[in-house]
């Protein structure tokens, strides 16, 4: 198929970016917009095929079904998962880290045994660690960073021991962009006996993700951080591990046979799939992934690195401005303080600008701690983003810099 070349016109795909104002919007980390593809795809179900999957036995239902199952199928091609009922559906990236944690980590971790993250990680994959941790009688430990921001590889070996059983690691880095080397991770971790959990939620909308390349036991996504709508995510698990895991919620769904003694669980990947889906927003992932098909990834990946690069000069070279995290391999943020300024003061500001940018600590707040700073502002970028969007932010600090 020919795929899409011309990255700055993807722009106009998104309505809430061209339906008038200036907005420039620097905040795709958290949360992407939207294309027309993604819109309709949603709407089309909700006004043609509004049914319950699996279950009825008329042809809206059918429709459903098709849709929901080509959109679980569209995800096993996206991350190149061997079979599609090792895809399963989530509300995001938080709910399938907190499924692995409970299902496999709850029931197979021990006192003495240790889970390895490391200080770039989001809280949704520190967090579900403590808990289970707590549950357990497990240790968690950390993975330290230099201070360019990558990972420090040499604390990595040192801590990784016979005692890991689990690494649980960001594919790239929420608040710095760092791309973590997820292979060497998991050829290290599976040679000491440890199972591999990658939470990708920054990288689904950059990077190309091949599982079995990686060869990580677990991968978590999010919808809305590829374009897709929000309350969706997938968990991809190696299926040995999965078939082994008990159920993590009960309902209907995901049960087989249910009597007033004993219920037996549906197979892979309805398991885990308690209740009623959320099919709408499942097909609405598919149509994303499906846009993304359609753009070509090598230009779209130079596009954005062209972008971001030019950000990190423009703003390298402002008086009074500091860039947070320069790793040797990033993706798409640009973290950034200012002198004598307070992250929220600076956000807001540039907001009354219509420069839409994060600040605070991103739910990073044990990096911070290791950086020494309260937060950063952060500057996202994705395929809607262009040299000119650099430039407002770039006039927006300096304004920022007068009134401060």
């Amino acid at each position: 198929m020919t795929r899409r070349t011309d990255i700055a016109a993807l722009r106009d795909d998104f309505p809430l970016l061209t339906g008038g104002g200036n907005l420039v919007y620097l905040d795709s980390a958290a949360t992407t917009q939207k294309p027309n593809a993604v819109l309709d795809a949603i709407r089309n179900y909700y006004v043609r095929d509004n049914a319950n999957v699996h279950r009825a036995a008329h042809a809206l239902a059918d429709r459903a079904t098709t849709a929901f199952e080509n959109a679980r199928r569209a995800v096993q091609a996206f991350v190149n998962a061997q079979h599609a009922h090792e895809i399963i559906w989530t509300r995001g990236t938080t709910e399938s880290i907190n499924l692995v944690a409970q299902s496999y980590g709850a029931t197979t971790l021990r006192a003495g045994d240790e889970i390895l993250i490391s200080v770039l990680e989001h809280h949704s994959n520190i967090v579900p660690w403590q808990l289970v941790a707590a549950k357990t009688g497990a240790t968690l430990r950390a993975i330290d960073i230099d201070d360019r921001g990558d990972l420090d590889l040499d604390d990595f070996h040192r801590q990784l021991s016979a005692r890991t059983k689990i690494v649980a690691i960001g594919h790239v880095s929420n608040a710095l962009g760092t791309i973590n080397p997820i292979k060497e991770i998991v050829e290290a971790a599976h040679a000491a006996g440890a199972i591999v959990v990658v939470d990708g939620a920054q990288a689904a909308a950059h990077l190309p993700i091949d599982v079995r390349d990686l060869d990580c036991d677990f991968y978590a996504l999010s919808g809305h951080k590829m374009f897709g709508p929000t309350g969706i995510g997938v968990l991809y698990g190696k299926e040995a591990l999965l078939d082994a895991m008990p159920p993590w919620q009960a309902g209907g769904e995901m049960i087989e046979t249910v009597t007033l003694e004993k219920t037996t669980f549906n197979r892979l990947p309805y398991k885990f799939e308690a209740g009623t889906p959320n099919i709408a927003d499942a097909i609405g992932l598919g149509a994303a992934i499906e846009y993304l098909h359609g753009i070509d990834g090598a230009a779209l990946r130079a596009y954005e690195a062209n972008v971001v690069a030019m950000a990190r000069a423009r703003l390298g070279q402002m008086e009074g401005v500091r860039i947070i995290g320069n790793a040797r391999v990033s993706t798409a943020v640009v973290s950034f303080a200012i002198d004598g300024a307070h992250p929220h003061d600076v956000g807001t500001l540039l907001d009354q600008q219509s420069v839409a940018v994060r600040a605070g600590h991103h739910c990073a707040m044990p990096l911070m701690q290791r950086l020494g700073i309260p937060g950063t502002v952060r500057a996202s970028f994705c395929l809607y983003n262009s040299a000119a969007d650099v430039e407002r932010l770039v006039a927006g600090i300096d304004k920022v810099r007068q009134l401060l």
